[in-house]
Order: structure tokens, then C-alpha cells, then sequence
């Protein structure tokens, strides 16, 4: 391969912007010594973005400026915020217009839950994949093309209800609309994880982590308000419309507005060795060692359990409230729950950084934070069992919901924290054993309540599974870096 000089490469590339990282004087006169590809640099050069990044790395210590700056990270982490808010935005609406468009089309509970349940289906297709996928290709690429899909499914849901008047093939359409909305927004939260492990230092992935997850509440929150008023003025297909608009809004914005903008192409030169550095991974994820650790599978059984709860209430929380207190406003119980869990996860991530910070180590914060969210999500399931009151079922209700706010900086960043360098594959399988649950779960809770029409007999048997995580998680649960 023909070899170009630091100095001929300086002149090759002097017509795009080259950022310099940590770069002292030494390190200056290293880069015009090196003798550098020529032949990959002047493919990589020539980059979409119209910038190169250039890193230089010593034996001694790497440089940082592989992580986003503070405004640059400010700007992502209210993106992705966003994006997350609008991700389950889309994926409540059916939870939330179920009762309206059961009663239109005649469904049972068995049918509501079956197509509350599809989704689940799709969803935990793509996990794995789309992990894989970002930490080859990059979170920031995978994630607005998921966007795109997302966005269209939600916008013709409506439509796809109507295409047969025939009651079983409206249901067979309904449920396949539902496992493509899945499919497509199942690589979500993997490339998310996989972007946030690349650009975020360690002290500050459990608050950025946190910010972003919480991100669902709010657009549950944002299903549960605007939604409903939308719901109860035009009918169940506007909210559809809206949210379907509202997700291809934000993947036009983060594609032009983010990832133009910001993305740069990133070397790390290597001063002693004399050649670039790729700073994406080449190496195979290590499945075997991880399977045969007993930590990895207790953060499979945590995040499946903490889920189980999360998605039977996030599922069937308004068709509790719609039976058991039918003069209740639809509103006021689709947002209080959603209200309090938003700054519960964003505390969370605050205090697991703080303890962090303030010598705790990591394992033990992150048994610590999970702690609250599944036995603090037991104690108050089992609780709405003895209550009887409108304002003390909601109480209980928000306070379930808002403790598994602290999941956020728990389970959920524990990928980050035993393979960083395969964060987004990892997670994408927890996500994976996650998202089970939310088929297997929420149709059993529809087949309970069928069966029994006893919703203390759902609540009971969610909190045991919670204890029962918990319990796994403390036992065998690390932050140490298993690969």
C-alpha cells in the first residue's frame, strides 16, 4: 500500500475541517513523521459529513475525544429524549384507545389482549439485530430509519382496521400492524445503548441513560393527556395520526439537524505504532464466556421481571381504571402515574452518579437502585389489592409506576457495564428475554381477568415476579466487566 507522509495527508485534507484532540507539540511533530495509509485515508476523507476527526492515542493514556463534548452530548441527550418520548408515544396509543375500539369492534378481553400483545411479538424479533447492527454501523444511523418505519405504522393503523369489514380478518390486520410497529421499534432502545456506551464516559452514563429512558414515560405521558383529549374530541384514529406525524417529524430533525451535523469521521493515531487505530469493533461479541456467567443471566432474569410489571401496567392500567372507577377522567389517570415517574428515573440516574462519585462501587449501586424499582413496584401492586378508593388505587398506581423509574439506572445501564465494548448486542438480548413479557404477561393478564374477573389475582401474581428478580439480581448480580 503506498504510504502518505502526516504532512501530505495535512495537505490532502486541507480543504475539510480536521478536529485535533489532546493534541500537544509533541504529538503535532509525531503526526508529520507517521507514515499513514494513503489508500484508506483518502477513502475515509472523502466522508459524507464533510469532516475527519483525528485522535491521538500513547501508551499511556487514550484520549477522551472519543466521547461528545458537553454541548454536543446536551444536544443528543434531548434528542434521544425526544425520540424515546415519541417511540412510546406510538406504542401506548392502543393501550390507551383499546376500550373505545373493543366496543367498535366487538372484542372480548382475550381479543384486546391478543392484539395489546402483538406487539410484544414483533418486538422481540429485532433485539438482538438491532444491537448487533449498531455497534457495526452506529446507533445514530440505525435509529432514524427504524423512525421512518415506526412513524408510517402508527399514522395507518387506522386505516389498516378498516380495510375488512370481516370481524376475524380486521383483528388478523390490526395484529400484524401491531408486530411490524414492534419490529421496527425494537432496535430502538439496543442503539440507543450501543450510541450512549461509545460517546459517554462512564461517570455519566447512568444520568444520561436515565434522561433518555425517561423519555418513555413522557411520551406515555403524552399519549395519556394529549391523546385523550384528542380521543375524546375527534375519536381513536386521530391520536394515531398525530403521534405517526410527530415520529416522522423527529427522524427528519435528528437526521439533519444531529446526525449532519455532528457526526464526524474519528480516528485514533497511535504514536509509537505509527498507524491508525479503527475505532469500531471488529471483534466477534463473546457469547460463550458470556452465557457461563451467572451475572449475565441474572440481569436476563432482572430486566424480564421488572418488564412483566412494567408492561401489564402500562398495558392495562387504563381498562382498570375505565371498569373499576367509570366515572373517573380518562386524562387525569392516563398522566398522574406517568407525571411522578419522570423525575423519579431522572433522580434515579442523578443518585446512582452521585454514589458513584462518592466511592460506592458500581455493583453495589446499581443492586441498590434496583432494589427500589422491583420490590418498591411489589409493595405497591400488592397494596391496590386492599384499596378500594379512586384516589388511593391512583396513588398506589403512581407510585408503582414511578419506582420502576429507578430500573433505568440499574439493569438497564448493566450492559454498559459488563461488555462496553458490546453494549448494544448485549442489550439487545436482555431487551430481547425483556420484551417476552409483554406477549406472554399482558395476554395472561387479559386471560386472568377473562377467567377470574379478579384484578387483585393480575396485581398479586406481578408483584411475586418482581420479588423473585430482585432477589436473582442481589444474589448474582456485577458491574464488573465480565468481556
Amino acid at each position: 500500500m503506498e504510504n502518505a507522509s502526516g504532512e501530505e495527508l495535512f495537505q490532502k485534507t486541507s480543504r475539510r475541517p480536521i478536529y485535533y484532540d489532546g493534541w500537544s507539540k509533541e504529538h503535532m511533530n509525531a503526526f508529520h513523521d507517521l507514515e499513514l495509509p494513503q489508500a484508506v485515508m483518502a477513502e475515509d476523507v472523502g466522508d459524507v459529513y464533510g469532516s475527519t476527526k483525528l485522535t491521538i492515542k500513547d501508551s499511556v493514556k487514550e484520549s477522551e475525544g472519543i466521547f461528545w463534548p458537553r454541548d454536543v452530548k446536551r444536544k443528543w441527550t434531548v434528542g434521544l429524549f425526544t425520540g424515546t418520548s415519541m417511540l412510546y408515544a406510538a406504542r401506548t396509543i392502543m393501550p390507551m384507545c383499546i376500550v373505545t375500539l373493543s366496543q367498535e369492534m366487538a372484542w372480548d378481553k382475550t381479543e384486546s389482549g391478543t392484539v395489546l400483545s402483538a406487539f410484544f411479538w414483533g418486538y422481540t424479533m429485532t433485539q438482538f439485530f438491532g444491537g448487533y447492527l449498531s455497534d457495526r454501523i452506529g446507533g445514530d444511523v440505525v435509529l432514524p430509519v427504524a423512525a421512518c418505519l415506526w412513524g408510517l405504522i402508527t399514522f395507518w393503523t387506522p386505516q389498516v382496521a378498516y380495510i375488512s369489514t370481516d370481524k376475524n380478518m380486521a383483528i388478523y390486520l390490526v395484529v400484524l400492524s401491531r408486530v411490524l410497529l414492534g419490529m421496527s421499534q425494537g432496535v430502538h432502545f439496543p442503539g440507543m445503548t450501543s450510541l450512549v456506551s461509545r460517546k459517554v464516559s462512564e461517570k455519566d452514563r447512568s444520568l444520561t441513560m436515565s434522561i433518555v429512558s425517561s423519555g418513555s414515560h413522557f411520551g406515555t405521558l403524552l399519549t395519556g393527556s394529549i391523546g385523550s383529549l384528542l380521543l375524546d374530541r375527534y375519536g381513536w384514529q386521530m391520536p394515531f395520526y398525530a403521534i405517526g406525524l410527530g415520529g416522522l417529524g423527529w427522524m427528519l430533525i435528528v437526521r439533519y439537524f444531529l446526525i449532519k451535523k455532528h457526526r464526524q469521521k474519528h480516528y485514533v493515531l497511535d504514536v509509537k505504532v505509527g498507524h491508525i487505530i479503527d475505532k469500531k469493533p471488529t471483534e466477534a461479541v463473546p457469547w460463550l464466556t458470556l452465557f457461563t456467567k451467572a451475572a449475565f443471566w441474572s440481569l436476563l432474569v432482572a430486566h424480564f421481571c421488572e418488564n412483566n410489571a412494567f408492561y401489564i401496567l402500562l398495558s392495562w392500567m387504563p381498562t382498570y381504571f375505565h371498569e373499576n372507577f367509570p366515572t373517573a377522567r380518562a386524562w387525569v389517570f392516563n398522566v398522574v402515574p406517568w407525571v411522578v415517574t419522570i423525575p423519579s428515573s431522572i433522580f434515579s440516574g442523578y443518585l446512582a452518579d452521585k454514589m458513584i462519585s462518592k466511592g460506592y462501587s458500581t455493583t453495589f449501586v446499581r443492586k441498590f437502585m434496583q432494589s427500589i424499582a422491583l420490590y418498591g413496584t411489589a409493595t405497591f401492586l400488592v397494596l391496590i389489592s386492599y384499596t378500594s378508593s379512586y384516589e388511593g388505587s391512583l396513588t398506589c398506581m403512581a407510585l408503582a409506576v414511578s419506582c420502576c423509574g429507578f430500573h433505568n439506572s440499574g439493569v438497564l445501564v448493566n450492559p454498559q457495564d459488563i461488555a462496553p465494548k458490546h453494549a448494544g448486542s448485549v442489550f439487545g438480548i436482555m431487551n430481547m428475554a425483556g420484551a417476552i413479557p409483554g406477549f406472554v404477561g399482558v395476554y395472561m393478564a387479559g386471560h386472568i381477568l377473562e377467567s377470574t374477573k379478579s384484578w387483585s389475582a393480575v396485581f398479586n401474581q406481578t408483584a411475586a415476579v418482581c420479588v423473585f428478580g430482585c432477589v436473582v439480581f442481589t444474589l448474582f448480580g456485577t458491574a464488573k466487566q465480565l468481556v
